[in-house]
């Protein structure tokens, strides 16, 4: 997932028509989660078993881990990289979903949260623009029902959804 956001300038917007969520839980967040489906990109260009993992940096920063299995060239491609959240705290502890992730040391792009489920099991992402879009989950798949729905709401939103990519794991 954001396989290498690098790949993205220094934008750190928000699609029009398009809000982060208004709270996560920094530290319910970290942990693997699984694409499920994407839009296509070069940096992740035929790649599947992809994950993003989070872990959180003595800083506060959180480390990104993407990983991802090449069938064609038979072997695992992964990136490292640093995300910061944009705002501050709120008074519980939790922020927007709005963050800045870099694979390339100055050099940060948008990494929106645009729906997160309330136990933490599946998520939305995009970039700075429409072009960037991922479903994640805990779980290497998730049921088909909940993502026609996240589907159908991205669609609503303006996203390309005829061209997403499903993921296998």
């Amino acid at each position: 997932m954001a396989f290498a956001l690098y790949a993205l300038s220094a934008c750190t917007g928000v699609p029009k028509g398009v809000e982060p969520v208004a709270s996560v839980d920094t530290k319910r967040y970290l942990g693997t989660w699984y694409e499920i489906a994407r839009l296509d990109h070069s940096f992740e260009r035929g790649l599947q078993q992809v994950t993003a993992t989070y872990t959180e940096n003595p800083d506060g920063s959180i480390k990104v881990i993407n990983t991802g299995y090449d069938p064609v060239k038979k072997n695992w491609k992964s990136a490292e990289g640093k995300a910061l959240f944009i705002n501050n705290e709120n008074n519980d502890h939790t922020r927007t979903g709005r963050l800045k992730v870099s694979f390339f040391g100055p050099f940060y792009s948008s990494y929106n949260i645009i729906d997160l489920d309330i136990n933490y099991q599946y998520a939305v992402i995009c970039g700075p623009n429409k072009s960037y879009f991922w479903i994640v989950s805990r779980t290497p798949t998730m049921d088909k029902n909940q993502i026609k729905q996240l589907v159908e709401k991205a669609k609503s939103q303006g996203f390309k959804t005829e061209q997403l990519i499903y993921v296998s794991h």
